[in-house]
C-alpha cells in the first residue's frame, strides 16, 4: 500500500486529470485492498444521528457544525441517508416528502441537501444522498454481473460493505463550489464526468459530516446503523465521532430526560455511543439537565451535552455551537492537531473570534445582549481585521445579528400548488430570506393556495367564494408575487390569473418553471387574443400549444427523465427595442452566460417564440442552441419587474450571495431597484 498520506499532500502529489481515490486504485498493489487504501487519506467523519421524534432538525443541526468549521479553516462535505427504498426523492408527493431539491448532476434528492448546500457552499453529487434503493439496486446489478462469484448474497456482509465503500468513495469527492470535481466512481480509469471539471483545483475534504435519516430504532434505518457500527472499526476511532439529537420536552417547568435516554439506550443497543449529545429544547438547558443526561447517557461530561435551543433564526445555530466549544470536542476527539496536513490552516481560535464569542455572549438565552448586536450589525474596527475563514464567520454572525433588528417589512405572496406544507416550498422561502437580508427588509410571507384565485366554486377543491375572495385580497395587498414550479392541472389557471393581475397593475413577479409557463400562456391569451393558448400537459387538444411536451424525454417512466441538472442559459437578447438593458441580465451582474438548475418536461414551443416575442414578452435567455427558452421579461419601461425563468434559480441561493432573480424582485418590491440599476451602469 502507498505511503500514508494527508489529503493536502495527496492532491498536490497526484497527476492533474486524476482524482486522488483513481489515483489509489492504480498505485495500489493488486494483492492489497484499494478500498482499505483510502484510510491512508485522513478523512475524518461525523455521524449525526437522531431519536425520540423525526423532524428535530438534524439538517440544520449538521450544517451548523460544518459551518462552524469551515470557521476553523477546515473543509467540509456532507453525505445524506434516507433509508427509504425509493431511488431518489424524484417521484416524492411533496405534501409527503417536501421538496425535491436538485443538484448540479440532476441528482433530484432530499432538500436536507439543499441546507448543507447553502450552510456550506458547497455542490454535492447525487451519490451524497443514500438511499436503500440505490443501495439494493447496487447489490442486485453486482449480483446479476457475477461480482460475487456465486455466494449467497446477504444484508451482511454485503449491503453493509457496499454503504461503508459508498460513503468513503462519495466523502473524497470535491465538492467546493468554486471548483467542484464530479468523479464517478465507477470510472475506473479516472476520467471526470466534464471537461471543465479537469481545469479545477483538487479540494478533497477534510470532513465528511453524516446524516442519518429517521429515527434510532426504525426498521428500515438499522442496516445503516449496523454498517456504521462497521465502519467506526474501519476507519479507527481517531476517524469517527458520532452525535446524537434528542428532544428535550418540557412538562410543566421541568425539562424532561427521559426520552434521550431511552433514544441513546437503543443508540448503544446497536453497538454505537456518542460523543456528543445535541438537545433540542424550546429553552435554554439547564445544567442540571446537562449533568442528568450525561450521567445516563455515557458521555464524557455535562460539556458534551449542548444546549441547541430555540432562537431567532437559524444563522445563529452555529454561534451557538461554537460558543459551546464543539469546535474543541470534535478536535480532541478526531486528534485534528496531529494531522500535518492541517497545519497552518486549522485554527480553533478563529482568529480570535473565539474569544470575543465568548466575551460576547453570543447566544445566550437565545437573545444577545444589544451591545453585541449593534456591533455586529453596524461593524467595528477590531473586526475588520480578520480575514480568510474567520473573516467569513464574522461575516456571517453580522448576517445572523442584522436579520433581527430589520425594521421595515416586504410582503411577499407565494401563489402554489402545496401549501399545505411549507417545506415543499423550502428553497423558494430560503431564497426569499437570503434576497431580503440583502435588501435589509424582514420577510413576511403570504400563502395563497392557486386553486383559490379560479372561480370554480362548483369544484369543492378549488374552494367557494369566501376562499376565492380572500385569495384576491392577499394578491391585491402584497409588495410582490412569487409564482413557483409545479405539476398536474390542478390551480394552474390560479396561476395565470396571478401572473395577469400582476402584469396589469405594475406588481413585481417572479415565475419559476411552471410560474414562467403560466406567464407564457396569460400573454398570448391576452395580448395575442390566442384564448385558448395553452400547455399540452393540460390541454393536448389545442390549437394554440405555446408549451409543449420536449420531444427527447421518456412518457413511459418517470424517475428521472426530466430535464434535470445545471444548464448554461445564454443572454442572447441584453438590449430591448427601447434601449434599455435585460433587467435579468443585470442582476446577473451583466454575465453573457449563467448556469442554473432546471426540472422539467414542459418547455415554450419553439415554433411560437417569435410571435410572443415580437408582442412584448421578450425571451432574453436561451440555451445555447437558441431554439429552448429559459428566460422572459417585459422591458422595465413597461413592466417595474416582470420576470420568468424555466430554471429554478431558488437551488443556487446563498445567505451572503442571493439569487439574483430572487433579489431583483426584492429590489422591486422594496423600491430599490431603480437605484440599484443605477449604480450597475
Amino acid at each position: 500500500q502507498p505511503k500514508q498520506k494527508s489529503t493536502l499532500a495527496l492532491a498536490e502529489q497526484t497527476p492533474s486529470s486524476i482524482h486522488p481515490i483513481a489515483y489509489l486504485k492504480h498505485n495500489t498493489p493488486p494483492s492489497a485492498n484499494p478500498a482499505a487504501s483510502l484510510q491512508s487519506i485522513n478523512m475524518k467523519y461525523i455521524v449525526v444521528t437522531g431519536g425520540v421524534v423525526s423532524g428535530l432538525g438534524k439538517g440544520v443541526t449538521i450544517s451548523s457544525m460544518g459551518r462552524m468549521l469551515q470557521g476553523c479553516g477546515l473543509r467540509v462535505t456532507s453525505v445524506k441517508i434516507d433509508p427509504y427504498l425509493n431511488v431518489d426523492a424524484g417521484t416524492m408527493s411533496p405534501f409527503e416528502h417536501g421538496e425535491t431539491y436538485v443538484l448540479n448532476d440532476g441528482g433530484e434528492t432530499d432538500l436536507d441537501l439543499g441546507n448543507y448546500e447553502r450552510f456550506l457552499s458547497i455542490s454535492l453529487t447525487s451519490d451524497h444522498n443514500i438511499t436503500t434503493g440505490k443501495v439494493y439496486r447496487k447489490v442486485i446489478g453486482k449480483e446479476r454481473r457475477g461480482d460475487y462469484l456465486g455466494k449467497t448474497v446477504q444484508v451482511v456482509p454485503h449491503i453493509t460493505n457496499e454503504i461503508q465503500e459508498w460513503i468513503e468513495e462519495v466523502a473524497h469527492v470535491p465538492v467546493d463550489d468554486n471548483g467542484n470535481r464530479h468523479w464517478a466512481p465507477e470510472a475506473v480509469d479516472g476520467e471526470f464526468a466534464t471537461a471543465a471539471d479537469k481545469n479545477a483545483d483538487i479540494r478533497v475534504a477534510d470532513i465528511c459530516l453524516i446524516e442519518v435519516g429517521g429515527t434510532v430504532g426504525d426498521i428500515e434505518s438499522s442496516v445503516f446503523l449496523e454498517a456504521l457500527r462497521q465502519f467506526q472499526f474501519r476507519v479507527g476511532p481517531a476517524n469517527f465521532c458520532l452525535t446524537f439529537v434528542s428532544l428535550v420536552p418540557i412538562m410543566g417547568e421541568e425539562q424532561k430526560t427521559k426520552p434521550t435516554q431511552h433514544g441513546v439506550r437503543d443508540l448503544r443497543s446497536v453497538g454505537l455511543s456518542p460523543t456528543v449529545i445535541f438537545c433540542r429544547c424550546r429553552e435554554v438547558l439547564e445544567e442540571g439537565t446537562k449533568s442528568k443526561i450525561a450521567s445516563f447517557c455515557h458521555v464524557d461530561g455535562p460539556g458534551c451535552v449542548l444546549s441547541v435551543h430555540d432562537v431567532s433564526n437559524v444563522y445563529h445555530v452555529p454561534l451557538l455551537l461554537m460558543e459551546q466549544n464543539l469546535h474543541r470536542i470534535l478536535a480532541e476527539k478526531l486528534q485534528l492537531g496531529s494531522i500535518e496536513g492541517l497545519k497552518g490552516r486549522l485554527d480553533l481560535t478563529m482568529n480570535g473570534l473565539e474569544e470575543k464569542a465568548t466575551m460576547w455572549n453570543l447566544c445566550e438565552g437565545s437573545v444577545a445582549n444589544e451591545k453585541v448586536m449593534e456591533m455586529l450589525a453596524n461593524g467595528e474596527k477590531d473586526l475588520d481585521g480578520l480575514s480568510g475563514m474567520s473573516r467569513s464567520m464574522i461575516d456571517w454572525a453580522r448576517m445572523a445579528f442584522k436579520l433581527d433588528r430589520f425594521e421595515k417589512s416586504v410582503k411577499i405572496l407565494i401563489v402554489g400548488k402545496y401549501t399545505g406544507l411549507q417545506d415543499s416550498y423550502l428553497s423558494v422561502i430560503k431564497s426569499l430570506k437570503h434576497a431580503s437580508m440583502a435588501v435589509e427588509r424582514k420577510l413576511d410571507l403570504i400563502w395563497v393556495e392557486a386553486a383559490h384565485l379560479e372561480n370554480d366554486f362548483e369544484n369543492e377543491e378549488m374552494g367557494g367564494e369566501k376562499e376565492y375572495n380572500e385569495a384576491w385580497e392577499k394578491v391585491k395587498s402584497a409588495d410582490g408575487v412569487v409564482v413557483p414550479g409545479g405539476f398536474g392541472t390542478r390551480g394552474f389557471l390560479g396561476k395565470v390569473s396571478a401572473a395577469k393581475y400582476c402584469r396589469e397593475n405594475s406588481i413585481p413577479y417572479l415565475g419559476i418553471c411552471l410560474g414562467f409557463q403560466a406567464m407564457v400562456v396569460e400573454y398570448s391569451r391576452n395580448i395575442l387574443k390566442w384564448e385558448d393558448a395553452n400547455s399540452t400537459e393540460f390541454d393536448e387538444q389545442t390549437k394554440n400549444p405555446v408549451v409543449i411536451f420536449m420531444p427527447e424525454i421518456d412518457k413511459e417512466n418517470m424517475g428521472g427523465t426530466m430535464r434535470l441538472g445545471s444548464r448554461n442559459t445564454a443572454f442572447t437578447h441584453p438590449k430591448h427595442e427601447d434601449g434599455s438593458s435585460s433587467i435579468t441580465q443585470m442582476m446577473y451582474k451583466n454575465a453573457s452566460v449563467v448556469s442554473e438548475r432546471h426540472r422539467h418536461r414542459y418547455e415554450v414551443n419553439p415554433e411560437r417564440v417569435d410571435v410572443i416575442h415580437d408582442a412584448g414578452l421578450k425571451f432574453v435567455g436561451r440555451d445555447e442552441t437558441g431554439t429552448r427558452m429559459e428566460v422572459a421579461e417585459l422591458p422595465r419601461s413597461k413592466h417595474p419587474y416582470y420576470v420568468g425563468c424555466q430554471y429554478h434559480p431558488e437551488f443556487k441561493s446563498r445567505p451572503l450571495t442571493p439569487s439574483p432573480p430572487f433579489h431583483g424582485l426584492l429590489l422591486a418590491a422594496c423600491g430599490k431597484l431603480d437605484s440599484f440599476v443605477e449604480n450597475e451602469k
